[in-house]
């Protein structure tokens, strides 16, 4: 369990970026930061490991405050993974899935077993691992985020708009993958991104930000579809445009699904 108390972050130019938040991220789900740009959510994820420091308030994992922790030990035990996966150019991709681990002091070899492991875990080709990054596709890169983020087997994974730079075909996949490994590994996910559909699909809990990080609404997706907080909530989800507003056609003997404006969506599984 991740708990933010009153947690701020005002930048030395000024900037406050978080302003008096505070939430619990229950453990083994999947907690969504979703909001505009400059919202906040971003700054919050970096708190967790501590890449970011707060001015005023605490984090705390498993009633444990992470100040008291050694900073570069917390950001070993918590999995992160980034928008354009941040991968070592110079470095194979097996080396690039085991670097926590090599930096913990595992032998290489061990290190390697893992890791090639955890690339069949997150769907890479064992051949993909004598390659540079720079030899592979952006959805292959993003995947091997994944594993050097699950190596170490952290309770926690920090995912700072991982799908972002891929098409949204690769997109698409990625999140698919995101949801199997859930169910398979089973940590506390604390993803960022500004894709409301993104968030409602992979989130058990959606916390919709505005400017400073403060909380418009947080909720499962079907308590924010089923009852919006306020008009910003309804517009940022799209109710206020009847995207979200479905109903049933009869169409060739099949059940339509249409948006407000009859636009065929989808179709029912008989």
């Amino acid at each position: 369990m991740i708990e933010f108390t009153s947690v701020s972050k005002t930048f030395p130019d000024g900037t406050q970026a978080v302003e008096d938040f505070s939430l619990v991220l229950p453990s083994r789900t999947t907690t969504v930061f979703v909001g505009s740009s400059g919202c906040g959510k971003t700054t919050l994820l970096r708190m967790v490991n501590r890449m970011v420091e707060p001015t005023s308030g605490s984090i705390a994992i498993d009633d444990a405050d992470i100040a008291s922790r050694n900073p570069v030990e917390l950001r070993r035990s918590i999995g992160y993974v980034m928008q354009h996966a941040g991968l070592l150019p110079h470095r194979k991709v097996i080396d690039n899935v085991a670097t926590v681990l090599l930096l913990n002091g595992v032998p290489k070899k061990e290190a390697h077993r893992r890791s090639a492991e955890m690339m069949e875990i997150v769907g890479l080709d064992p051949s993909l691992a004598g390659r540079y990054p720079s030899q592979l596709s952006g959805g292959q890169q993003q995947r091997v985020g994944v594993a050097r983020g699950l190596v170490t087997d952290p309770n926690i994974l920090l995912m700072d708009e991982p799908f972002g730079a891929v098409d949204p075909i690769v997109r698409a996949e990625l999140q698919q993958e995101l949801l199997r490994l859930q169910r398979d590994l089973d940590k506390t996910i604390v993803f960022v991104t500004h894709d409301i559909d993104e968030a409602f699909l992979l989130g058990d809990q959606v916390v919709i930000l505005q400017k400073g990080g403060r909380i418009a609404q947080v909720g499962s997706p079907a308590d924010i579809l089923a009852k919006p907080a306020n008009d910003f909530v309804r517009n940022f989800v799209g109710l206020d445009r009847g995207k979200r507003t479905l109903r049933i056609q009869q169409h060739e003997g099949r059940s339509i699904v249409v948006d407000e404006t009859g636009k065929a969506t989808g179709v029912l599984a008989e």
